[in-house]
This record gives C-alpha cells, sequence and structure tokens, in this order.
C-alpha cells in the first residue's frame, strides 16, 4: 500500500484525520512526519504539518507455511472433551468518567499564595536551565477554584509539549506534587503553552462527532487509541448528550481507552 499524504495546523490533528481515513487507531498505522507546521505570529508565517501514512503490513503466510500449519494441526493429538461449568465473569464496570466530584477550594492568604507560585517557579526554572531552555513563566493563581494556571512563553514550544501533550502533562504532574507538598486542601496545576490545551480539546470535540457519525452509520462499536484521563472526559462530554451513541472507557492504564458504541434503543 502507497503512502497518503494529510496535513492539519499540527501533526497531532493530521493523525487524527489520517485514523479517520483509514478507520483504525494511530497504532495501525505507519506515520511518517514531513513537516511538523509553524504557528507563525498573528497570522503571517503560518505552515501547515504534513505528514505520510499508510496502514501497517501484516505478514501473509506462504502457501507452504499454510500447509505446514494444516499438517500440524491434522497431526495434533486429540484430547478428550470434558464438559465443564463456564462461570461467566462480571464484565468491570463501565466507567463514564463525566462526573468528577469537585473539590472545595482552601481560603489561602496572600502570602501563601506567593509562596505557592515560587514554589512551582523556583522547580520550573530549575527544569528549563537543565533544559537550556529560555522560557517566561506566566502565572495566575484563582482563589474561587483554588487553581494555579502557568503559561509557557518562548520560542520552540513544541518541545514542552512533547507527543500528543506528553512532555506537558509530565511537567504538570511533577508542578503538582511540588505545590501540594506539605499543604492543607489541593491545588490543581494546569500547565499550557500556545493555547496547546484548547487546540488539544477543539481537536478531540472533532474526533468525538466523526466517530459518533460513523458508528450511527456503521452501527460497529468504535475503540479510540488510548488517552489520559483529561482527554477522556472530554470525548465523553463531547457526546453526553448524543441521541445515538454512548461511551465508556475500558481497559488499564496507560492503555485506558474510551469505547463508542450505539444506544440501546
Amino acid at each position: 500500500m502507497e503512502f497518503k499524504e494529510f496535513s492539519a495546523k499540527t501533526v497531532d490533528e493530521a493523525i487524527t484525520k489520517a485514523s479517520l481515513e483509514f478507520e483504525t487507531s494511530s497504532e495501525n498505522l505507519e506515520i511518517q512526519v514531513i513537516s511538523e507546521g509553524k504557528t507563525g505570529f498573528l497570522g503571517f508565517g503560518t505552515k501547515p504539518a504534513i505528514i505520510k501514512v499508510k496502514r501497517k503490513e501484516i505478514p501473509v503466510k506462504t502457501t507452504e507455511e499454510k500447509k505446514e500449519t494444516k499438517r500440524e494441526v491434522k497431526n495434533a493429538p486429540v484430547k478428550e472433551e470434558k464438559k465443564e461449568t463456564v462461570v461467566k465473569e462480571e464484565a468491570p464496570a463501565k466507567e463514564p468518567e463525566r462526573v468528577r466530584e469537585e473539590r472545595k477550594a482552601v481560603v489561602r492568604s496572600e502570602e501563601e499564595i506567593a509562596e505557592i507560585k515560587a514554589e512551582a517557579e523556583r522547580f520550573l526554572t530549575g527544569v528549563f536551565k537543565a533544559m537550556e531552555l529560555p522560557v517566561e513563566i506566566k502565572m495566575q493563581y484563582k482563589e474561587a477554584e483554588g487553581n494555579l494556571d502557568i503559561e509557557f512563553v518562548g520560542e520552540d514550544m513544541g518541545i514542552l509539549i512533547g507527543k500528543r501533550g506528553q512532555t506537558l502533562d509530565s511537567l504538570q504532574y511533577l508542578t503538582s506534587l511540588v505545590v501540594n507538598k506539605g499543604r492543607q486542601g489541593y491545588i490543581r496545576v494546569k500547565l499550557d503553552t500556545e493555547d496547546y490545551r484548547n487546540r488539544r480539546k477543539e481537536t478531540l470535540e472533532n474526533l468525538a462527532r466523526s466517530i459518533a457519525y460513523k458508528v450511527r452509520k456503521t452501527r460497529k462499536t468504535v475503540s479510540l487509541e488510548p488517552m489520559n484521563p483529561y482527554e477522556r472526559r472530554i470525548i465523553h462530554s463531547a457526546l453526553q448528550g448524543n441521541r445515538y451513541v454512548e461511551t465508556y472507557s475500558e481497559g488499564n492504564e496507560p492503555y485506558r481507552h474510551v469505547v463508542v458504541k450505539l444506544k440501546n434503543r
């Protein structure tokens, strides 16, 4: 099979397009990144991400190998079949992950908020110094939600985003550990750069709608590729009010994924 070219704003969006086109997850595709794209400045100099994709080839057995397999099966010793009582295992509970318990924000003094910001900045500055990466760090503590929003500004921020936001997610997790150590109440840390979180959310919502349409049309259940809890919640939320399909999560981390199926009507 020949490679097919796809383009989009980002490599992730181009991979999503390809997955929909080939009707399979990215794990079953061979992907070549031709250009990672460029966001440009104020709309100028923007370049799309370009990838080439083809379905991974599955080795086909030769005629001789097929004959050999048949001979092995034919000559295999026949075991006496015993009737057993089969106990059907109960399927694991389907976790909708749509509803998340609201945490009460702890009232903090200005001194404590300043200390929280300083701890986060000290940790992140040390990371970027080790990476030899000049980054401007902007922070905002939202008292109502108890959230610490951190934005990175600089060149080559794609390095901090990583493949499908994995580097950004890891930094977010580590920063969360630092600021929450020894503190009362949970501080939710959100890291972002170049509006990646919103762009990724939009991509996943478009994917959810496309998959829902496909499930409704083909009447076949579709399993998406593994995602982190945050991204799975986006898919669940996007299809929560859909009249024709329903979603649930399946599998264990880090391979837990969303399944979209037709509703029983």
